[in-house]
């Protein structure tokens, strides 16, 4: 797999906005270790990576660390407000894009106020190219879409609450 410039500088904006201190990556023959000191700088290390596919280290639960300028200035979040009692929260399985169709102009997935089942898709995360799908997981109405489509979300976020069948 030949990785441009452009994949290259997307991967780093994707590692650069999310809240891991620690990435390693391996695609091919790209091998990318990314470490974000603690404190002071957040200017991102590059090392040799040893023979691993991807290992991802959380980011510690401190004290917030100063963040870089981003590369293109990010909307105010939607407010993530928990379920409501007896709701179901869906979360983001990995990093990526969260897109609420298949392809730009097409139907989205889910609506608020829709009736879903268990294995039904609900939106798609985007991984350097690769779509993946996110079930509802329970069979019930979505009362809540909570992440902005086109737009970066985080391993656990909060995507989409649903009020299960009774």
């Amino acid at each position: 797999m030949d990785m441009t410039n452009e994949d290259v500088l997307n991967i780093l904006r994707i590692i650069d906005e999310s809240g891991y201190n620690d990435i390693r990556l391996e695609i091919g023959d790209l091998k990318l270790h990314v470490q974000k000191e603690k404190g002071g700088d957040d200017v991102p290390a590059f090392a040799p990576v040893p023979a691993a596919s991807v290992s991802v280290i959380p980011p510690q639960a401190s004290a917030p660390r100063p963040v870089a300028a981003p590369v293109a200035a990010a909307p105010a979040a939607i407010p993530a407000a928990g379920p409501a009692p007896g709701e179901v929260a869906v979360s983001a399985p990995l990093l990526g894009i969260f897109y609420r169709a298949s392809s730009p102009g097409e139907k989205p997935f889910i609506e608020v106020g829709q009736k879903v089942a268990a294995e039904d898709t609900i939106c798609l995360i985007e991984v350097m190219k690769l779509f993946n799908s996110v079930k509802a997981g329970v069979a019930g109405t979505v009362t809540r879409i909570l992440a902005e489509n086109g737009k970066m979300v985080e391993h656990g976020q909060v995507l989409i609450h649903i009020k299960p069948d009774a």
